[in-house]
């Protein structure tokens, strides 16, 4: 079974997992969407880690201190960043982190991959329309997608013909234009919320 779903807030992803569990779907993979397996229902616990790493012997090591704590590896690699552990030594810690600081470490880390994405596509954004490849007039008036000469000076069925021929390539064309400034939009409220889990982690740190 895959479930697509999108998680800010880690505590709330963890506590969906470990239902789904409990209700016998044991997670085996996540990309885009999460790849569950039925299984006998399991009272477990499961835990998600944000870290990226260049080195494979760097996350090779990081990977057996959590086996080596108790915690079995059940999805992630080094690139993904987001790494899921179940606890499979019921005498170690019931949590993955020894602090709330590591612990809200992660939404930084998360929060500056967002933030790292959006400026990816702010960039493309920018050099497609400085290139022309992208017309900015025309994201703003949608009219302007329509290409037929004087198709908004024609009346009756010669407009209709001519606006129902060429709208699925506007709707084609419109589509491919919006998507990059609509995910630098979503990527930079992703970073913007993770952001705001990391501060407030912060200040109940500092506040202990």
């Amino acid at each position: 079974m895959k479930k697509f779903k999108i998680f800010v807030n880690f505590d709330k992803e963890e506590k969906w997992l470990n239902e789904m569990a409990r209700n016998g779907w044991q997670l085996k993979g996540k990309s885009t969407r999460y790849r569950f397996c039925k299984g006998e229902p399991e009272d477990t616990v499961i835990k998600v880690d944000y870290r990226v790493f260049n080195k494979r012997d760097a996350y090779e090591d990081y990977l057996m201190l959590f086996k080596d704590s108790g915690w079995e590896h059940i999805c992630g690699n080094r690139s993904c960043g987001a790494q899921y552990f179940k606890r499979i030594d019921e005498s170690s810690d019931s949590d993955i982190f020894s602090d709330l600081s590591s612990k809200a470490g992660r939404y930084k880390r998360l929060s500056n991959v967002w933030m790292s994405l959006a400026m990816c596509y702010l960039t493309i954004f920018i050099s497609f329309c400085l290139s022309n490849t992208i017309d900015i007039n025309a994201l703003l008036h949608p009219k302007l997608l329509y290409y037929t000469p004087g198709l908004w000076e024609r009346s009756g069925a010669a407009f209709w013909k001519a606006f129902l021929i060429e709208t699925p390539i506007v709707l084609l064309r419109g589509f491919i234009w919006y998507l990059i400034p609509v995910f630098f939009i979503a990527f930079v409220i992703f970073a913007l919320l993770s952001e705001k889990e990391y501060r407030k982690m912060k200040k109940v740190t500092i506040a202990k």
